[in-house]
């Protein structure tokens, strides 16, 4: 297929193309210690990211701490996260995000299908783990966290995506809830990505099924199965 007809896969960052368990789901979770004391298990940020509406990182560590009976600024409690996150220029906890995609997988992908993300993500902390992992495949647009006015569940990034691409085949790849009702919104095809390790692995195969989902599985390296099926 000529590039221009190529079908288009848009990736979710966190959860999809890397695992953020040590980076962004361990930041939650020393943030909130931080300001509470209190430490939270890996199964309760799980079960926020289940209920949807909590796709931004940042609102849910904020609501986490009110929730422990602390109030402080929202801006207070991002700063502090960004701070262990990006390390201040010392080793953060982005460093422990690794890689999902096996050596080759993306590149054999890439031959029959054009990437792109859109990720809750500011786009320069996504692109700072794609220049770190992806090599040479190229992911084009990456819409993030301050490309759209409304954040998923809301569908403007996929339909700005989907404007920029008309005719085009689309599929969107997401491990929350709210990236499932997201492609929905926007009657494109998902596929959900449910870890087995995932602590609440069951809700969300039921979850995503309940959203339609034209596929579930474990990780991303299933995918070239997927679309020869």
């Amino acid at each position: 297929l000529e590039p221009m007809n190529q079908p288009l896969i848009v990736f979710d960052m966190d959860g999809v193309l890397v695992d953020v368990t040590e980076s962004y789901r361990e930041t939650i979770a020393q943030t909130v210690k931080h300001f509470t004391g209190v430490d939270l298990t890996r199964e309760q940020i799980q079960d926020y990211k289940n209920q949807g509406g909590w796709n931004d990182d940042w609102e849910l560590t904020h609501h986490l701490i009110k929730v422990a009976g602390k109030e402080i600024p929202f801006e207070t409690a991002r700063d502090y996260f960004q701070s262990i996150f990006l390390g201040n220029g010392e080793g953060g906890l982005i460093l422990r995000e690794e890689w999902v995609a096996r050596p080759g997988m993306l590149e054999e992908l890439n031959r029959q299908f054009q990437f792109a993300v859109f990720t809750g993500r500011p786009k320069a902390e996504a692109e700072l783990t794609l220049n770190r992992f992806a090599g040479g495949v190229v992911f084009h647009p990456v819409v993030g966290m301050y490309e759209v006015e409304n954040r998923k569940p809301h569908p403007e990034g996929l339909l700005r995506i989907l404007k920029a691409n008309p005719g085009r085949k689309v599929y969107y790849i997401g491990d929350t809830v709210d990236d499932a009702r997201c492609a929905r919104a926007a009657k494109v095809p998902f596929i959900g990505i449910a870890a087995p390790s995932n602590p609440r692995y069951l809700d969300l195969v039921f979850l995503f099924q309940e959203e339609g989902a034209s596929a579930i599985i474990d990780d991303i390296n299933v995918l070239p199965e997927v679309f020869a099926a």
